[in-house]
This record gives C-alpha cells, structure tokens and sequence, in this order.
C-alpha cells in the first residue's frame, strides 16, 4: 500500500460538477436555493434556515447586496514590481463612519476609519490611499437571531454584503469554535475540527452530518493532503488514510499543534513550545511516518505555517516570521516586520501575504540579493487572523481576510479595492479554498459556512 504525500497542485480540481449543496443548479438568482424570482424584497427567513420549499418564493433567496461604488480615480503605480505588484492610489480624503454599538445596537458610535478609502503605506514609508467602501451596519441582534425589529430595524440584516460571491449554506453543528476545515482527495465529505474536541464530516451533496469523531481533546488544526487527514491535538498529531481507514498518531509535539503543512513528501506541525516537527513520509513500511527533525528557533508558539518555492514559511507569537530551506531544513532569515503577532501567512506566485493582530497584512517580495522585503503594508481597523486566496471565474486574483471584529474582507488584486464583506457572529480564524471557486469559514461559534466565488458583474450591469 503506498502512503504517498505527493503535492499536486491540482489535486482538489478534478472533481466533476454534480447537483449538490455546494453546486446549485440555479445560480441565477445570487444562489436562490427554491428558484424563481423574488416578488418582495424582504429576506426568505426560511431560506436562511435552509428549509425553504416554495418555487417561486415571494421573500428573496439572496442576502448579496452591492457596496457603494466609489469614485475615487486611481493613480498609476508608485514602485516598480513584477506585474501582480499591488498597486496604490494616492489621495487625502478623510471622513468619518459609523459603526454600530455591540452592546447597544441601536445606536451608532464613530470611527475613525475613512467613509470610502483606507490607509496603506508602501515600502518607502509613504503613506497612500486604497480605494474601498464601507457597508451598512449589520444588525447583531439578527446575526444571533434575536432582532424582534422586523422589517423597522434600521440595520442591515444579512449574512454578507458585496458582489460577486454567495452563501451557499451553514453547517451547525459544532458547539465551540471551529478550527480546521479539510475537503480530502477523492471525498465528498468535508471535515471540520473544532475546540469542542471533534472533528464532523460533512456530506457536500445534502449539506447534513454525516459522522462525529470525538477526540476527547480540542482540535487546534486539521488538514488534508490527498487522501490523508491531519489533526492536530495538544501533544499529538492523528493522520488518517480515508481510503484505508489506516490511523496512525505522531507523538513528540509539545502542548497544543496550532499549525501544519505538507510539502516534499514531509509533514510539518507547529507546537505550542515554539518548535516545528517534521516527520518524513516514507511509503511500503509499518509506519509511514518518521520523525525527521526538529525545527527550533522561535522562542513563542508558533502560529502559522505555509510554503512556497523551495522554503518553509513560520509565523509566531515571539512576533517573528522565520523562513527555512526546505532542502536543508535550515533557518535562512528572520522577518521582523509585525510588531505584533503573525497570524496566517499565504504564498501567492513570487509573494509572500502575511498578517497579524498588528493590524496590518503586508506583501513581501524577493530582492536580487536574495531577501525578502515589505513591498506594501495594508492597514485595517482591527488585528488580521486568517488569509485565504483565490481566482474569480474570470481570473481575477481575490484575497480573503477575517478580522477580530468579527468580519470577513474580500479584496481584489493587486489594487486591494474592497469586493464584499462576510458578517458572523464571532471571529472567523479558518478560511479554507476548494474546488470550483468554493471557499469555507469557521467562526467562534462553531459555525461552518460555505461560499462561493462568481464572476464580478461589469459596471454596466451593476
């Protein structure tokens, strides 16, 4: 039996399009689910239970709204990079928004963030503009589906906001929050860790919970690679083979694994105590995994792990991002640019994205000498906890971030401008892409929400 780790970098892209939860055949109405076109512009409560069996329906089946179009007029780069450089605007609009009071909803408290741009600095130091636009104040009573208000509440009541993207469906059934999300090779389960020490497999054709494995132990993150399902445990690491059923533990990490990643046949696990586990994929033997090294450097937890070209990626709580030779398994530098947290890093072609609780998702891009250097700075409101990317049906590159103020931002690149935003009812900490222009978040809660990248609407249809 081969146990084999090969990368594929199309390995969750050769499933065929079936009639299934996560693949409507009616998409023409933003995901309506029972079909038809709306009579009302009120939202289907039935629908966003996921019940509703009326064809047509008079409520609306879509919680996708647009975000003001902005007329701020970009200006041409201000540095030179490959072409996938992130590209500013300069300007020195300011304005104020508003932003509702969690603990009083009905009410508004100011913020200092821009009515329609943000602020970003590039790698000089100057500081530049972005185009991005501010959606309505989202009700928290609903989220948490207690708004007594109706149709008189003067805050949005919607999942999400934004073109281009859609709610596919909710999976409930976590009763903590949700910290891995893995669609395996060959499977149509998706599996799904959480705090509450379980890991549920989900069916993706009728969106229900096909099993509950408990662990006994929380999750602190789970991933697949090709038929092989990681979860990381506090001083642990259970990999299954779905097709086998074979199960092997990995002992040696110590405290809790909140970060893995696979790449050159070898499994990579960051622990609690700061190190990186390596264990050696080796197939046709008893156990086909083998403690190879131990990566040491980092002198706090270690939050985030990824890997692009021939290095390993590592974000830690120490506020460093250390970088590793995947050949030699050799720390080669150490990026010091966050002064707080790396929470989630993501290779995208030549760059490195990596964010932080500093409030800040910077692009890191190679120097002829062979350093990694800050290219762009992105400023948010709050601390940045997970990145996720993807291409739209068109092509276009498309950034997801989740943020501690309980908010999903989907971004357009290079030029960082502002394509929807997801609402939840505690911050998201996973987001996961799959095939077909799928993607998943995992909030506090326990909930599991699926989504679904579209192609963007040309202005003169929007």
């Amino acid at each position: 039996m081969m146990y084999s780790m090969e990368v594929k970098a199309s390995r969750r892209f050769t499933y065929q399009r079936e009639r299934s939860l996560f693949n409507p055949v009616n998409e023409r109405a933003g995901g309506r689910v029972g079909g038809g076109w709306p009579t009302k512009k009120v939202l289907c409560v039935y629908f966003l239970e996921g019940r509703c069996n009326r064809n047509p329906c008079r409520f609306a089946h879509t919680e996708s709204q647009t975000l003001p179009v902005s007329n701020h007029k970009k200006s041409p780069p201000s540095y030179n990079c490959p072409k996938n450089n992130v590209r500013v605007s300069s300007g020195s609009e300011e304005g104020t928004t508003h932003v509702q009071n969690r603990e009083n909803p009905d009410r508004t408290v100011p913020n200092k963030s821009s009515l329609d741009c943000s602020t970003g600095s590039d790698d000089s130091g100057n500081k530049r503009t972005l185009e991005r636009t501010t959606p309505k104040n989202v009700c928290y009573h609903w989220l948490s589906g207690n708004c007594v208000k109706g149709d008189e509440c003067r805050f949005w009541h919607s999942w999400f906001c934004g073109e281009g993207f859609t709610m596919l469906a909710k999976l409930e059934g976590h009763k903590k929050a949700v910290s891995g999300i893995a669609l395996p090779l060959r499977s149509d389960k998706l599996y799904s860790g959480s705090r509450d020490g379980t890991v549920q497999l989900w069916d993706c054709h009728t969106g229900q919970s096909a099993s509950v494995i408990n662990l006994g132990a929380e999750v602190g993150s789970l991933i697949c690679e090709g038929p092989w399902v990681f979860v990381g445990m506090p001083n642990v690491v259970k990999a299954w083979h779905i097709e086998s059923s074979a199960e092997f533990s990995l002992d040696g990490p110590v405290g809790e694994v909140y970060s893995m990643v696979v790449a050159n046949e070898m499994l990579f696990a960051g622990a609690q105590d700061g190190n990186i586990l390596v264990w050696k994929g080796i197939p046709n033997t008893q156990n086909p995994f083998q403690l190879a090294a131990l990566l040491k450097g980092h002198t706090r937890p270690v939050t985030c792990l990824a890997v692009g070209g021939k290095r390993l990626y590592s974000g830690s709580m120490d506020n460093t991002i250390r970088v590793w030779d995947l050949d030699t398994l050799e720390a080669v530098m150490t990026l010091n640019g966050h002064t707080d947290a790396p929470m989630s890093l993501l290779c995208w072609d030549q760059y490195l994205l990596s964010c932080s609780l500093d409030n800040t998702i910077k692009v890191w891009i190679m120097t002829e000498e062979g350093n990694l250097e800050v290219a762009y700075t992105h400023n948010e409101d709050h601390g940045v906890l997970a990145l996720g990317g993807l291409n739209d049906p068109d092509g276009n590159p498309v950034l997801i971030c989740s943020c501690n103020d309980d908010s999903v931002h989907l971004y357009e690149l290079p030029s960082f401008m502002e394509r929807g935003r997801i609402f939840s009812r505690r911050e998201v900490r996973v987001i996961e892409t799959g095939p077909d222009g799928l993607f998943f978040t995992g909030d506090g809660t326990g909930m599991l929400s699926v989504w679904k990248i579209l192609a963007k609407p040309n202005a003169e249809m929007s």
